[in-house]
Formats: structure tokens, sequence, C-alpha cells
């Protein structure tokens, strides 16, 4: 097929580089002209995945226009933020048959929406399908065996995406859920703030697994007051991106946290950071959300205190586990 990966960063290189190990012809489009030039001439993106060799046919271009059109099979990978912009600037080339693949992850400040979301506002008719699992770029680039999920409510379309992107290393697998999926791979990013600022803290495993826990819970709480199956949290796009996130140390999002809990200021720690931790983004609106769909996210909230209202990690943590006694289950 002819594929189109739109967005450069680790992620959208390594989902570029898959694509054309599976042999579709495949370009990718960088927003800066180093990263262009660096994929071209070395076949390996210097940047944003320094060290590890791309396949040559990998052809990187900077004018978005001409990386869109004739694609067979177009992916977004860019920072959550910044997809609606490039959706809009990409639309007039994108041709309308196109099955639309969202790798982003997050919740869009201010309008709430989740990246498919964005895309089908913005693209009338988009045929679009939600990627998301435990998959850092790194090791899906190194080969590493890996599993993802696909989800579209189009008939056949998630069926596309597995097909074109599945690999003796790379394991696809279908689902209905796109609202499951998609908020389970923005949620998980909060979480591992959460478990980050807990590590940074000098606290144990025990508490570690009782956020990721606990915070899987609040994923599905409000999954379920927005239309999700409550059983898609517990598969790849949920506890399986949760884990990974929550306890890898390739994880940006815990190791922001890890900071955090050290007592350095957020934004100092993102001063210095040339990828973007999507988990401090979502965290508000995740908050935003829960609120408006009347749904208790205590670990959401605490996460917000600590990041942007001055309240200690350490008191945070206390204010947790001091809420008022309760059941685990919901009833």
């Amino acid at each position: 097929m002819k594929c189109a990966v739109v967005g450069a960063g680790a992620w959208g290189t390594a989902l570029a580089n898959l694509l054309a190990r599976n042999k579709h012809e495949v370009r990718l489009w960088a927003y800066e002209p180093d990263v262009v030039e660096s994929i071209n001439q070395k076949h390996e993106n210097v940047r944003f995945l320094a060290g590890h060799a791309l396949a040559p046919s990998v052809r990187a271009l900077n004018d978005l226009g001409s990386t869109v059109n004739g694609a067979e099979l177009v992916v977004f990978a860019t920072p959550s933020q910044v997809l609606r912009s490039i959706v809009k600037s990409a639309a007039r080339a994108l041709p309308r048959a196109a099955p639309l693949v969202v790798a982003s992850k997050g919740i869009e400040k201010g309008t709430l929406c989740l990246m498919n979301e964005i895309v089908e506002q913005e693209i009338s008719e988009a045929t679009v399908i939600a990627l998301s699992g435990p998959s850092f770029a790194v090791e899906v680039v190194s080969s590493q065996p890996t599993a993802v999920v696909v989800a579209s409510r189009a008939d056949g379309a998630a069926s596309v995406a597995q097909r074109a992107l599945s690999s003796p290393y790379f394991r696809t697998y279908t689902h209905t859920d796109v609202v499951g999926v998609e908020l389970g791979g923005a949620l998980k990013n909060v979480m591992a703030v959460a478990t980050g600022i807990a590590e940074g803290l000098g606290l144990g495993f025990n508490a570690r697994a009782a956020l990721i826990t606990r915070g899987l819970a609040e994923m599905t709480r409000l999954g379920a007051a927005l239309g999700a199956e409550e059983s898609t949290f517990a598969g790849l796009a949920g506890l399986g991106d949760l884990v990974l996130t929550c306890t890898g140390s390739l994880s940006r999002n815990r190791a922001v946290g890890v900071e955090v809990g050290k007592g350095r200021q957020l934004e100092e720690i993102l001063r210095g950071r040339e990828t973007v931790a999507e988990g401090v983004v979502a965290a508000q609106s995740a908050r935003e959300l829960a609120r408006r769909e009347g749904v208790e996210m205590p670990i959401v909230d605490a996460v917000n205190r600590v990041l942007f209202e001055g309240q200690s990690a350490r008191s945070a943590i206390g204010a947790l586990m001091t809420r008022e006694l309760r059941a685990e289950v919901d009833r």
C-alpha cells in the first residue's frame, strides 16, 4: 500500500519504519527540516530516535500535502495538542477513501475531545481507526515483540490497519470500542505521572501497585460514563498500556512524575525536554471531563493539585490514603 505517516517523533518514526519493513511504500512528514534531512540521508531520526537504523525506503518530507497526497492509508502520530491544526492543514490533500489511523494519545484541551473525535470533526465522512496499546517506540523500532489494538466503528476498517501493521514482532488486534481504546491511551499517561511522583518520593512497590490498580478503576469509571465498554480497560489499551507506562524505565510521563516527586518544579522539568509528556496536558483535560460527567477521579485530582496548584507531593499522597473509607467495587 501507499502509506503516509504524519508526525516524525519517536512513535511516528517507529510506525513508518514498521510499515516500510512490511513492504509498504511510506512517506513520513516531519515538521523539523533537520529530521527530514537525517532520515533521508542517514536513514536515522537523529533528533527523536537516535542510534536506530530505519528502512532505507522510508522517505521523509517537510511538505504535508505531498506526504498525504495519493496515500491509501494515513497514520497521524502528532502530539495531541497540535493534531487538530495539522489535520486541518492536511484535509484538502487527503484522499477521501483512505482510512485514517490515529496513533496520537490524549484529550484536547478546551474541547475535551478524544483524538478520533478531532479527526472526525475536521474531515467529514472520514474512516477513523484508533491505535493504542503498550508500545515504546524504541522497542518497536528494535523489533521487540509488541501487541497493540486498532479500533474502528466502520465495518472492515480496523482489519485494513491490522493487515498493514502486523508483522512477526508487531501483533495487532481489532476492536470496535473506539472510545475505550482512545480513553485508555490518554488516561494511562496521567496515572504514570502519579506513579512517578510516588517513586520520586521514595515510596515502595506497594504504593505503585495501589496507584496502578485504583488508577485503572478511575479509567474504567470514566470510560463507562462516556459509553465505553468496561472490558476494554482490562485489555491492551487499558491495563496493558497502564502497566507499561507506570513501570517502564522508558516512560516519559513516569520520568516527569519522578522529578516532581523529588521536588523539582514542573516548568523546570519540561524546559529541558525535547519530547512531549502527554500526561501533563491530559491531567487537566481528564479532570474537566470527569467533572462534566460527574465521575470521581481522586488520583487525577491529586496529580492536578501537585502539578498546577502547589500542593506538595507527599501531602497529596497522604490525602489519597486518608479519604473516606469505601467498598472497592462500585455498586
